[in-house]
């Protein structure tokens, strides 16, 4: 019965890693990518909200 077991937990582990079936299709970026648009966006955000200071700095 404790050979089982493991087997088991093996089957487990390998389907842990893998994309469900409706995900698969999907194409997701790649993270690197989504972390350069972040970085963009809170760039481009504060500009906008602190473009005042901005513009102060070189009037």
């Amino acid at each position: 019965m404790r050979p089982f077991l493991k087997m088991e937990n093996k089957e487990d582990q390998e389907n842990i890693n893998k994309t469900p079936s409706k995900m698969a299709r999907i194409a997701w970026p790649k993270a690197k990518y989504g972390a350069i648009i972040a970085v963009i966006l809170i760039i481009i955000i504060n500009l906008i909200y602190y473009k005042d200071f901005f513009l102060s700095i070189f009037y």
